[in-house]
C-alpha cells in the first residue's frame, strides 16, 4: 500500500526541498557554515542530499528483495570502473534541473562541484566500464542485483608525463572521503589462506576434508547504491574492504614489539590496498591471487547468507542465484563454492556440483592465449591447499567424461584438463570456469566465433549448447545523456525522452532528420561548443593549444601493441612527411588526440607513449606545419576524462589488429556521440558496420582470416616496408633520430619488433590505413555529407546499449524477470 510523506527534507524532490536538504547536510555532517565551507564540503553536502533520495528507494527496493523469491543477479568483477556519481544519480533520479536550481540559489555552481568529485579508483579499462554499465542496466531494467568486487583504497595509478614518459602516482581516490559508501561493518567473513588438510571417514562412512589454514583475513562489506534509470529499483554494489581477523596484538605491544602489535592488520589490508598489483615479482602474484580468493570467497558466503535468511533450502540456491564470472578473475568461485557446500554445509559431491554448475556462468573477454590466467600450481596449492585438491576432483571427473566421449585421443584430454602440464604445471582458469558453469558467452559476434574455433575450440566440440554470444552495450545515461547533455536534448526535442530508457526501439527515428539542414546546422554547433571545451582543457593539462575547427582525430584506450597506436602515430609521420614536402599544399586542419594508460611493467607500451610525445614536440613546433597537424598525449584517461573527450571527436580510432580485440566499448561512445569510425574489422566493429551502414564507416585493413593466413606462410614485414617509399621515409625518421634528438637507440626496440617480427602485422595494414585516411579527410572537407553521416552513427548505434545487452543475458542465460517496486509518494 503507497503511503504518502509530506515536507520531509529527505526525500522531497522540490528545489526548496533540496536546498533546505543541502544546508542541514552543509550544517550537520560537514560541520560548516557557508563562510567556511570549501567546495568539497558543497560537494559533501550536495552528494549527502542526493544519497539521502537513493537511500529511501535503496530501501524499498531491499523490502521488496526479502520479501519475495524472484531469481536474482550477482555479478562478480574484478573491477568496477563505476566514474563520479553525482552527475549519474542526478540523471537517474530525475532531479538533475530541481539540484541546479537549489545549488544556484546557495551561490554555488553545479559544473564546478560536479568536478570536484575524485573518480574512484575501482578498475581500470573496458572490463571494469563494462560492469559498471551492466548495473546501471540491471537496476534501470528493474533486475534485482547486486555487483560484487573489492574495495580498493588506491587506483591503479595515476599517470602523469614527464619528459614523455609515462609516470605513475598513487591513486588517493579516498583522501576526501566519498559519500556514496555505506559501510556495513556487520556483514563481514573471514576468509583463510595456506596451512594443510586433514582427511577423515566419520561413523556414517561419509568422506570429509577439514581445512587448517594457516592465517585468516576478514572481509567487511561496504556497499554503494546503484539507482535505475526512472524506476524505483536500486541495486547495490558491494565490495569487501580486508582487515586483520585481529588487528591489534596486545601482548606483543605490552612486551614492547611495537611493529609486531599491527604486523597482522597490515599485512591483512594490503590484500585490498591497490588495484592489479604488479606481479611480475612472485609475491605480486601471490597477492593477486589472495585478492581473487578474498572478494569471491566474501561474497559467495554472502550469497549463502542472504539466500538463507530468505527462508530458501541450500539445494535450491541455483534457483534463486544467477551468479555472472566477468572473465576469469572470479573462476576460483566454483571451486570456492564446492568447498562451501561439500565441506561447510555437507552437502554431497553430485548435488553439489549440480548447484555450482546450474548457478555460475562465464564471460570470456579475450582472445590473447597469455591473457586466458593460469597459476602456478606450488603457489595455488600454497596458498589454497583444500581448492586444488577440490580442482584435481572435479578435473578427475571431468575428464572420465572427456574419455568417455573421446576415447583414444589423449592428446585432447590434455588439452582440456584443468592442469597444464606441458612445462611447469599451472591451473588453467578459464578451464575452471568452462567446466564449472551452464554458459559460457563472448562480447562480440566475431570474438565468440573465434573462441569457438580457435581459443576454446576444445570445449565448444565437448559443450556446444554452452556457447552462445552476446554482444557488449555502453549506458546511454552516462555516456549520451550525461556526458552530451545538449546533443542529448536535441535528440530528445525531435523525437521524445524515451530512447534514453529503449535506445535500440526508438533512436531510429533519427534517422528523418539526417538530412534537415536546420537540425544539421544545430548538431554541428554542438559539436563545436563540444570540441572547444575540450580544447580548453587540452590547453589548461598540456599546454598545447589545437584548433576545434580541425578534424578532431581520437585514440583513446588501453596502451597495448595490439590495438596499435604507434600504426597511428605512423599515419601522423607519413602526414608530416607530406607537408614537409609541400608546405604550401591543401592539407585538413587535423588534431589527432591519444590517451590511455600503459601498465607499469609493459615496456613497449610505454616506449610507444613516449613517441607519441616525441613526435608531437617536433610536429608542434615546426613552422612548416603551421598548426595544420597537431598531437596530443592527455595524460590520465579515465571516466572524468571520457565525459569531455567523446563528445568532441570526429574521428573514432579503432585500429586493431583483426581477430585481437574482444569487443570493444569506446567505439560504441565514440558513435553514440556521433564520431565516425576509422577501424578494422574487429571485434564490435563489425557488428558496428553492420548496424550504422557499410558507407557510414571507414574500413581498412586485413581481416581475421587473412592475418592468419598470412602469419602461417611466413610473414615478412620487411617485405612491405621495402615496397612502400613513404614508409620507408617514416621508418628512416625514427631510426635516424629525427624525432628523439639525435638518439638513435631511443625506438629501437619498438623499430626491432616491427621491422623483424610485426606480430601486430602494422607494416601490412599501414597502405591500407593511409589510404582510409585519405578517404576520412577527402568527406570532411563535405560538411553536410559528414553530418549526415554522424547523426546516422547516432540513429542507429541503438542496439549497442547495455539494456540491449542486459535483456539478452536476463532471457538467455540468468532466466530472470523485471521486479516492478512501488514506493512512498513523496509529496
Amino acid at each position: 500500500m503507497k503511503q504518502s510523506i509530506h515536507n520531509d527534507t529527505r526525500t522531497a524532490m522540490t528545489p526548496d526541498a533540496i536546498e533546505h536538504s543541502i544546508m542541514d547536510n552543509l550544517y550537520c555532517i560537514q560541520g560548516r557554515v557557508p563562510r567556511t565551507a570549501t567546495r568539497n564540503d558543497w560537494y559533501m553536502a550536495v552528494a549527502y542530499t542526493v544519497r539521502d533520495r537513493v537511500l529511501h528507494k535503496w530501501m524499498q527496493t531491499i523490502e521488496a528483495y526479502m520479501g519475495n523469491k524472484e531469481k536474482s543477479v550477482s555479478y562478480l568483477s574484478a573491477e568496477f570502473l563505476i566514474g563520479p556519481q553525482l552527475g549519474s544519480n542526478l540523471i537517474n533520479l530525475g532531479m538533475y534541473d530541481a539540484v541546479q536550481c537549489a545549488v544556484s540559489h546557495l551561490g554555488q555552481n553545479l559544473d564546478e562541484l560536479l568536478e570536484q568529485e575524485e573518480e574512484p579508483g575501482l578498475g581500470n579499462g573496458g572490463l571494469g566500464r563494462l560492469a559498471a554499465c551492466f548495473l546501471d542496466s540491471l537496476a534501470s531494467l528493474e533486475i534485482l542485483g547486486v555487483g560484487y568486487g573489492i574495495r580498493y583504497e588506491f587506483g591503479i595509478f595515476d599517470q602523469e608525463i614527464r619528459d614523455g614518459w609515462q609516470v605513475e602516482t598513487t591513486d588517493k581516490w579516498l583522501r576526501l572521503g566519498t559519500p556514496w559508501e555505506v559501510p556495513r561493518p556487520e556483514i563481514n567473513f573471514i576468509v583463510h589462506f595456506g596451512g594443510h588438510t586433514e582427511h577423515s571417514v566419520d561413523k556414517n562412512g561419509r568422506f570429509s576434508v577439514q581445512w587448517f589454514p594457516h592465517s585468516a583475513v576478514r572481509g567487511v562489506a561496504c556497499d554503494i547504491p546503484v539507482p535505475g534509470y526512472n524506476v524505483n529499483v536500486v541495486n547495490l554494489l558491494r565490495l569487501w574492504k580486508a582487515e586483520a581477523a585481529e588487528s591489534f596484538d596486545f601482548r606483543a605491544f605490552n612486551a614492547g614489539d611495537y611493529y609486531g602489535a599491527v604486523e597482522e592488520k597490515m599485512s591483512s589490508e594490503n590484500i585490498t590496498k591497490v588495484l592489479y598489483p604488479n606481479d611480475e615479482a612472485s609475491s605480486g602474484k601471490q597477492l593477486r591471487l589472495q585478492q581473487q580468493y578474498f572478494f569471491v570467497s566474501c561474497s559467495l558466503q554472502d550469497l549463502i547468507r542472504v539466500h538463507l535468511s530468505r527462508g530458501s533450502a541450500l539445494k535450491d540456491f541455483h534457483a534463486s542465484n544467477a551468479v555472472q564470472l566477468n572473465d576469469t578473475h572470479p573462476s576460483i568461485a566454483v571451486a570456492e563454492m564446492m568447498r562451501l557446500l561439500v565441506d561447510v554445509h555437507t552437502m554431497d559431491w553430485d548435488s553439489a556440483w549440480y548447484i555450482t554448475q546450474n548457478t555460475f556462468s562465464y564471460t570470456n573477454h579475450t582472445l590473447l592465449p597469455e591473457a586466458l590466467e593460469k597459476w602456478s600450481l606450488p603457489l595455488f596449492a600454497n596458498l589454497l591447499p583444500r581448492h586444488c585438491e577440490i580442482i584435481f576432483e572435479i578435473n578427475r571427473r571431468f575428464l572420465d567424461d572427456v574419455r568417455a566421449k573421446f576415447p583414444e585421443d589423449e592428446e585432447r584430454t590434455a588439452r582440456l584438463s584443468l592442469i597444464d602440464e606441458t612445462g611447469g604445471k599451472f591451473i588453467r582458469m578459464a578451464h575452471l570456469a568452462c567446466v564449472g558453469s551452464h554458459a559460457i558467452n563472448g562480447v562480440a559476434a566475431l570474438h565468440t566465433e573465434l573462441l569457438q574455433r580457435d581459443v576454446l575450440r576444445d570445449f565448444y566440440e565437448l559443450f556446444p549448447n554452452k556457447f552462445l554470444n552476446i554482444t557488449n552495450g555502453v549506458t546511454p545515461r552516462r555516456w549520451l545523456v550525461l556526458s552530451n547533455p545538449k546533443l542529448a536534448r536535441l535528440i530528445t526535442s525531435k523525437i521524445g525522452g524515451e530512447w534514453i530508457r529503449n535506445a535500440e526501439g526508438n533512436l531510429k527515428r533519427l534517422e528523418a532528420f539526417a538530412a534537415d539542414k536546420k537540425f544539421q546546422n544545430e548538431w554541428r554547433t554542438i559539436k563545436r561548443e563540444n570540441k572547444t571545451k575540450l580544447a580548453s582543457i587540452i590547453k589548461q593539462r598540456t599546454g598545447i593549444v589545437v584548433d576545434p575547427a580541425s578534424l578532431f582525430d581520437i585514440q583513446v584506450k588501453r596502451l597495448h601493441e595490439y590495438k596499435r597506436q604507434h600504426l597511428n602515430i605512423l599515419h601522423v609521420i607519413t602526414q608530416y612527411n607530406r607537408i614537409k614536402k609541400n608546405p604550401g599544399g591543401n592539407v585538413v586542419p587535423r588534431t589527432v588526440i591519444f590517451s590511455g594508460k600503459a601498465a607499469p611493467g609493459y615496456f613497449m607500451a610505454k616506449l610507444i607513449i613516449k613517441l607519441i610525445n616525441s613526435a608531437a614536440d617536433v610536429i608542434n613546433n615546426d613552422s612548416d606545419v603551421a598548426g595544420r597537424l597537431k598531437i596530443v598525449f592527455l595524460p590520465d584517461f579515465n571516466v572524468k576524462n571520457a565525459h569531455a573527450i567523446y563528445p568532441a571527436a570526429d574521428l573514432s580510432e579503432q585500429i586493431s589488429t583483426a581477430g585481437k580485440e574482444a569487443s570493444g566499448t569506446g567505439n560504441m561512445k565514440f558513435s553514440m556521440n556521433g564520431a565516425l569510425t576509422i577501424g578494422t574489422l574487429d571485434g564490435a566493429n563489425i557488428e558496428i558496420r553492420d548496424a550504422v551502414g557499410k558507407g557510414n564507416f571507414f574500413l581498412f585493413g586485413h581481416t581475421a582470416d587473412k592475418v592468419a593466413s598470412l602469419k602461417s606462410n611466413g610473414y615478412d614485414p620487411a617485405k612491405y616496408v621495402e615496397a612502400n617509399t613513404e614508409l620507408r621515409e617514416v621508418i628512416a625518421l625514427l631510426t635516424g633520430g629525427f624525432f628523439s634528438k639525435g638518439d638513435r637507440a631511443l625506438f629501437t626496440p619498438l623499430l626491432n619488433s616491427l621491422l623483424h617480427h610485426d606480430e601486430y602485422m602494422l607494416m601490412a595494414d599501414y597502405q591500407s590505413y593511409i589510404e582510409c585516411q585519405e578517404k576520412v579527410d577527402a568527406l570532411y572537407c563535405d560538411e553536410e555529407e559528414w553530418t549526415t553521416m554522424s547523426i546516422l552513427n547516432v540513429a542507429r548505434i541503438g542496439m549497442f546499449s547495455s539494456d540491449r545487452s542486459i535483456r539478452e543475458y536476463a532471457e538467455k542465460i540468468w532466466n530472470v524477470k523485471p521486479v516492478k517496486i512501488l514506493t512512498e509518494t513523496v509529496l
